[in-house]
């Protein structure tokens, strides 16, 4: 292992800091439309013939386009610099415990084509074959030219997915299946794309930052139910991923059931805690999207439900705050807007009965992605790694 100081004696290679200065330039005028030589030169930080000759690349290279030079000002006529969408485009994959889920997007994280099926549990046998061939599909729609554009996939499962596979009580012979499954690797084969494993909480909490409009949060935890309890955490505008990409597994927290004894997250605020309190009334979930279920006929188990998980939200969100500086908790879910909006309600009653010496209350909001958030997720991570992070690892692996 590494030792802490070891990182800060070796120094930067001059590819890795040309590469690093190219995607700073190119992150400011993403988030800066319609900015000139002369700015993104004084916001960066860079000498003007650098960052000059570095726009000029990006240019060459289709990320970036001018606009019509603005006359009439003081000093030299400015040409304004843009983002060009067709610049790059990602692939999001999400396979799930009870669907799979796959977007095709620009790098404006504009959506150009998507493709979902839901299922009792995914079939290791027949799974990598459909991701494959719908995504084979959704790049067809671009021209030869965009085509060599894609950047990858970017694979979103929940961790240890094949070795939880019992989870979602699956026939006996998916657990060989899944144990001599390599997902990443065979959807990289199946695909010729390389293709990138995220943990897919991570993903959603991604996702739902990049499109939060400025000023975007710096420290939120995202907290999103579905099957089980998916999260992220952001710190200082990073995704915290840890060594293995599950460090936000705040599902595994645990806290107090209903029924006073403790229980982790997944057990309250999920999909299949729902379906349990349900089947104890005679009553199946479907195997169909949440959004298209019948959550009305349910109400009489809908809202101890919806009470249950508000306490359990509020706890975890409680409790990562007294670790971490959080000042946002979104909470969002692949049950309808109506569902989320009485999530996020129960939980910021339950905030409200949790008091603490000195505690700062994070500010609590519905999530506004649903079930497009850990694909859509994927496919943006994928296309950052490797035109914006700054990261050396990031910078290695794109080259």
């Amino acid at each position: 292992m590494a030792d802490f100081f070891e990182p800060a004696g070796r120094g930067v290679q001059h590819a890795s800091l040309r590469a690093a200065n190219r995607r700073a330039v190119l992150t400011t005028i993403t988030f800066s439309p319609g900015i000139s030589n002369a700015e993104v030169s004084r916001r960066t930080g860079l000498a003007p013939q650098t960052a000059s000759a570095i726009v000029t690349e990006l240019e060459d290279d289709g990320l970036i386009t001018r606009g019509d030079v603005l006359r009439g000002r003081r000093g030299q006529p400015a040409t304004p610099l843009y983002l060009d969408y067709g610049g790059a485009y990602g692939i999001g994959c999400e396979i799930s415990w009870r669907h799979i889920d796959i977007t095709l997007i620009n790098l404006g994280s504009e959506d150009l084509g998507r493709y979902r099926r839901d299922f009792a549990y995914p079939d290791a046998t027949s799974i990598v074959a459909e991701a494959a061939e719908a995504i084979a599909g959704l790049i067809a729609r671009l021209t030869p030219a965009e085509q060599q554009r894609v950047a990858g996939i970017g694979l979103a499962t929940p961790s240890n997915l094949g070795s939880l596979i019992g989870n979602v009580e699956p026939p006996p012979e998916q657990f060989t299946a899944w144990r001599e499954l390599d997902l990443r690797a065979a959807l990289e084969a199946a695909t010729g794309l390389a293709t990138t494993w995220f943990n897919d909480g991570n993903c959603a909490c991604f996702a739902e930052m990049v499109m939060s409009p400025p000023p975007r949060p710096a420290n939120l935890v995202h907290l999103f139910v579905s099957t089980f309890l998916g999260a992220g955490i952001t710190a200082e505008h990073t995704l915290w991923e840890g060594p293995t990409g599950n460090s936000a597994n705040l599902g595994s927290m645990l806290v107090n059931g209903h029924d006073g004894h403790r229980a982790f997250g997944h057990d309250i605020a999920s999909t299949t805690a729902l379906g349990r309190r349900l089947a104890e009334a005679g009553i199946e979930l479907p195997i169909s999207n949440p959004s298209a279920w019948p959550w009305s006929d349910w109400e009489a188990h809908v809202t101890p439900w919806v009470d249950a998980s508000g306490k359990a939200l509020a706890e975890i969100i409680f409790n990562t705050g007294a670790v971490l500086e959080i000042d946002h908790a979104i909470i969002d879910s692949t049950a309808p807007q109506p569902i989320i909006e009485r999530l996020v309600a129960a939980t910021e009653a339950a905030l409200g009965n949790l008091a603490a010496r000195g505690a700062r209350r994070p500010r609590l909001v519905a999530g506004t992605l649903g079930a497009r958030a850990a694909p859509l997720g994927g496919a943006q991570l994928t296309m950052f790694r490797k035109h914006f992070s700054r990261d050396l690892s990031d910078m290695l692996a794109a080259e």
